[in-house]
């Protein structure tokens, strides 16, 4: 089986306080007999500045954070899905927000980049991520190889991209997906569940999601309440809204079986012509 360690702090301005706290849960999720370990979005780095994004963006493959993450892969013998993090974008003054992930030699396995930009604009809140961030153009997907010989199928999402139905559907035979996320309080307290479990519903899969929690020091509220749900939809483990933790979940490859038997909802799908 699969040991999945979904992990949820509170990021800030200050990347080597974050990348300390960042080792510190991959470490623990490591002793606690981890896989593959699953950080927020923007764990290196949340600020009100787009200047300092910019300014700690790292060139794709050459960079300090990339060989952090790549090196603890490495010497705990575990998969890393490093959240995400700036990567230097051709587009001027943007970056991608990027979601690298490390096998267990240390070796990248996959990236993806965020496709869908968050934007939201209420009372006293304003985002629109297109702004800074240059978005990704396609879904990604990776193996992870088992003792057993059997291989687990694992798709990637970043937080808004959540809302977006269609990105899951197009990523067939994926058993699992992990979702790194920064999910506001005001949308997350009504949406962040609900989405969860629609997406691992529609899909029959598993899916992970670690977020940012609690208020960052630049003033961001995040809802936090990193979550697992399994293919029936039941949430089978979350942390709360403030704290910082791992929350490990199995990846069941038999349960998972017989949920898409026993509802093959999978095999009955339509291509629509409108």
């Amino acid at each position: 089986m699969l040991r999945i360690a979904t992990c949820q702090m509170t990021s800030g301005p200050d990347t080597a306080a974050n990348l300390q706290t960042a080792e510190m849960l991959i470490r623990r999720a490591a002793r606690e007999g981890a896989n593959l370990v699953v950080l927020p979005e923007l764990f290196s780095l949340v600020t009100g500045s787009s200047e300092e994004v910019l300014k700690n963006a790292e060139t794709y493959q050459d960079g300090p954070i990339q060989s952090v993450m790549s090196a603890l892969a490495r010497s705990l013998g575990i998969w890393i899905a490093a959240g995400t993090l700036p990567l230097k974008s051709p587009e001027p003054n943007h970056v991608t927000n990027s979601l690298l992930v490390y096998d267990a030699f240390g070796q990248e396995a996959a990236r993806y980049d965020k496709v869908h930009l968050f934007s939201y604009e209420g009372t006293n809140e304003r985002y629109d991520e297109s702004e800074l961030y240059t978005p990704g153009h396609k879904p990604v997907s990776f193996t992870i190889p088992l003792d057993n010989g059997t291989d687990v199928r694992v798709g990637l999402a970043v937080c808004y991209d959540l809302r977006f139905p269609q990105l899951f559907r197009l990523q067939s035979g994926v058993d699992c997906f992990l979702l790194p996320a920064a999910f506001t309080t005001t949308t997350g307290k009504v949406h962040w569940e609900v989405l969860l479990r629609a997406r691992a519903i529609e899909n029959l899969s598993y899916v992970f999601a670690s977020a940012q929690a609690g208020r960052s020091s630049c003033g961001r509220a995040f809802w936090g309440h990193s979550t697992a749900v399994d293919p029936w939809g039941t949430v089978i483990g979350q942390l709360n809204g403030h704290e910082t933790g791992v929350l490990c979940s199995t990846v069941d490859p038999l349960f998972l079986r017989r949920v898409r038997e026993s509802l093959p909802a999978l095999n009955h799908r339509v291509e629509y012509e409108l």
